[in-house]
């Protein structure tokens, strides 16, 4: 009985100090992998891909630590000097297969598993989704037929951190984030950092539509891959893209597809930069900025009825070929900054009913500084918040806009109306006939 209550009472003593240092208690379940005739495809078919993603998934992990351990003042080094690591990491090959986010983020991973339970989840969909492109038992009529299934067991089976298949368009308006204290700060005040994101969610993109491009016969897909992988060294890092390059942007084969598909890691990869948002913002406590994060990835998940939006977005460059860096890619205007924009004139009118012209020109003048990577001339420091407060000290706030874990129910009402006024009889984006299994065109120069 002693050695119960001994026991009993330990476990008290330990759940008491987790409370006490805000380290979390949750039930950790695993995912599991979804079994399918591709599984391990794209490994043993493209391993030097393979490779390339392991970095860029080292770099999602480590930086949560980097920003939750770092002060602020420390943050031009530490930037500098991550971004030179991932740079080593993904260059030199340093992993062979992606690391799950706890393996590089410990200490996050205590603070708020959750958050990596969402990324790993959807980690493995990208893995499933690469695994049925690359897979030559899996017939090119039959892409779709198997990828449908892996989007029903991805959002089926972790239903509580699944990403959901609306549109980044929606779901941003639902997580209205635009005005809390932290919004823009990991690019503005990390943003060597922030552009090594922006590499690999251009990466990841190219990658699928490479696939897409270059049928099941072999030296198809080695070929095309390996063209974007060079394009990636040669030009994309000496030129890194100044915006979240979208799926409909470079991925639009794929997209028309898959749209489910290409709307969760539309939907993961801005999680990842609100995340690093948050975790860079030093006006909260490590709970605070849980709540934040919970909240978030609550309000960009899979809900009922996301399904009647999945085909709701453009194809602005229906033809890309992902082999080819054009400015378009590597400039800070695009389907991103488009959403970011509409949503910020969605908002004016609640908080700033009176603005005059002038003052809504040096208003939209600085938003487009903080949608750009990095500090400019001219450019208010903090985040967007910050910027508008010290340019309107008497901007009206809506209730729950700046508190961690609070939605600001009307804010987000108005962008979702807005939505619904500008795009919601827009024609859905057309399906892709697979039944023509595509060979890989010469690349046009």
């Amino acid at each position: 009985m002693a050695f119960k209550f001994i026991t009993g009472a330990g476990l008290g003593l330990l759940l008491a100090a987790c409370s006490a240092s805000h380290t979390t208690t949750e039930p950790r379940k695993e995912v599991s992998y979804i079994r399918g005739p591709y599984n391990a495809a794209f490994f043993r078919r493209h391993g030097e891909s393979e490779v390339l993603s392991a970095g860029f998934h080292f770099h999602h992990g480590r930086e949560h630590d980097v920003l939750l351990q770092t002060k602020l003042a420390d943050r031009e080094k530490v930037d500098a000097d991550f971004d030179a690591a991932v740079f080593d990491f993904v260059k030199n090959k340093k992993s062979k297969v992606g690391p799950s986010m706890e393996l590089f983020g410990p200490y996050t991973a205590r603070v708020a598993w959750k958050l990596f339970r969402t990324i790993d989840w959807t980690h493995q969909h990208h893995e499933q989704t690469y695994d049925i492109m690359a897979s030559q038992r899996v017939a090119w009529d039959k892409k779709k037929q198997w990828t449908d299934r892996a989007v029903k067991l991805y959002l089926a089976r972790n239903k509580d951190v699944a990403r959901s298949v609306a549109p980044l368009d929606i779901t941003m308006r639902r997580a209205a984030c635009m005005m809390k204290p932290y919004f823009t700060y990991y690019r503005n005040f990390y943003p060597k950092s922030n552009s090594q994101a922006w590499v690999a969610h251009w990466w990841h993109p190219a990658i699928y539509e490479a696939q897409m491009l270059s049928g099941n016969a072999s030296g198809g897909q080695e070929a095309a891959l390996k063209a974007v992988n060079d394009l990636m060294f040669n030009e994309v890092y000496k030129n890194r893209p100044q915006r979240m390059i979208l799926s409909r942007e470079l991925m639009p084969r794929y997209a028309r597809m898959s749209p489910e598909s290409a709307n969760i890691f539309d939907n993961l990869h801005m999680l990842h930069g609100l995340a690093y948002d948050i975790l860079s913002y030093e006006g909260w406590t490590e709970q605070q900025q849980r709540d934040e994060l919970y909240r978030v990835i609550d309000a960009m998940s899979y809900q009922p009825g996301d399904e009647k939006y999945v085909r709701k977005f453009d194809l602005p460059y229906p033809d890309v070929d992902p082999r080819q860096y054009p400015a378009w890619m590597a400039g800070p205007e695009g389907a991103m900054s488009k959403i970011m924009m509409e949503m910020m004139m969605e908002m004016m009118p609640l908080m700033m009913p009176d603005m005059a012209p002038d003052m809504k020109e040096k208003m939209m003048a600085q938003f487009q500084m903080k949608m750009r990577p990095g500090m400019e001339p001219g450019e208010i420091e903090g985040s967007l918040h910050d910027a508008m407060m010290k340019m309107m000290p008497g901007m009206k706030m809506m209730p729950g806009a700046l508190e961690p874990g609070k939605t600001p129910d009307m804010m987000r009402d108005a962008m979702l109306k807005g939505w619904q006024e500008k795009h919601g009889s827009m024609p859905d984006v057309p399906p892709l006939d697979m039944s023509q299994e595509p060979t890989l065109a010469p690349l046009a120069r």
